[in-house]
């Protein structure tokens, strides 16, 4: 008898292991099948630059409820230390290759550093889509790339917002440009822009510097050239950032001089309002980003990519705008 009760606890004990197992598999199951029904939606890296820009805050804020809008993609926003750091955004793209990302919205740091790791991403079969600083035609056509633009008309915006600064100043009016990171072509392109609108209206450049487009630095440049150019009557400021930091020099040497800037980020309003800056340039960070989401989506679906450049929209903004 003691043995067919052992026996038969044996055999009730294997049982329930067996309906245990049987079960946890199932669940096991259950979960894999919902992974992998989540794991259907397209992965989009949208890599910025510095997410210490209140620029790119406002950029990385409209493309995740753009993606939760849409809600057919899972997205992953990553942004880079300081607006100098390419090795960051270089990081950031290949660890995209190495997740295995459908596709890449890039914002990129310099136009001819991140041709090299973007190349690595089509040939891995990721989808890319270049916004805000265009990628450099001739390295794409080295490497044999041909990745579409979604982005603004960055001279024409510099030139509209150094119009402006123009009339306010008058002709013989002596200025300065803050540029941003040489190795970008919206820094280019904004230099030539504010360039043009100076010879338009007859404005005396003085001098041209790069503060790579940050705020500390550009504090700095502004407040050594009104000691050497006192004379100087007004700053072109290729984004806010560096706007801001002029604001600050101007503010600390008691002066008049008036700015003009670009980007429309809500830390310059008040100085907009109060006419230190005459005008900067909306260029809506959250469509962007959004319109280049929607370009990456079309790639990933097997849509042709668009040809050429896909501009967005800019508005200049002064005073008069804000109320």
């Amino acid at each position: 008898m003691s043995v067919n009760r052992n026996r038969s606890f044996l055999i009730a004990s294997c049982t329930t292991l067996l309906l245990a197992s049987a079960l946890t598999a199932c669940g096991q199951e259950g979960e894999g099948a919902a992974d992998r029904k989540a794991s259907a939606r397209p992965t989009v890296c949208l890599v910025m630059k510095s997410l210490g820009n209140e620029y790119f805050q406002t950029m990385q804020k409209g493309a995740e409820e753009h993606a939760k809008q849409r809600g057919d993609l899972v997205l992953r926003a990553s942004g880079i230390q300081n607006e100098t750091d390419i090795d960051g955004q270089v990081a950031a793209i290949n660890g995209c290759i190495t997740d295995r990302a459908d596709a890449i919205v890039v914002a990129p740091a310099d136009s001819r550093a991140l041709v090299a790791p973007l190349g690595r991403a089509v040939k891995a079969g990721v989808k890319v889509v270049n916004i805000d600083v265009k990628l450099d035609d001739g390295a794409l056509a080295a490497a044999g790339l041909e990745i579409p633009f979604v982005g603004p008309d960055n001279t024409e915006g510099a030139r509209l917002s150094g119009e402006v600064l123009g009339k306010a100043l008058g002709r013989g009016a002596k200025v300065v440009i803050l540029e941003g990171n040489p190795g970008a072509a919206n820094a280019q392109q904004r230099k030539a822009g504010f360039e043009a609108a100076a010879r338009a209206a007859g404005l005396e450049v003085v001098d041209s510097k790069t503060a790579h487009w940050e705020t500390d630095e550009a504090y700095t440049v502004v407040g050594n050239w009104l000691t050497t150019h006192p004379d100087v009557r007004g700053v072109l400021a290729s984004n806010d950032s560096m706007a801001l930091g002029a604001v600050k020099a101007v503010q600390a040497k008691q002066s008049k001089v008036k700015i003009a800037s670009f980007d429309n980020i809500e830390a310059v309003r008040p100085y907009v309002k109060d006419g230190t800056v005459v005008a900067t340039v909306d260029q809506y960070a959250a469509q962007q980003a959004g319109d280049g989401i929607d370009q990456a989506m079309k790639a990933v679906k097997g849509e042709e990519p668009p040809k050429g450049w896909v501009k967005t929209t800019i508005k200049v903004v002064t005073a008069a705008d804000l109320g």
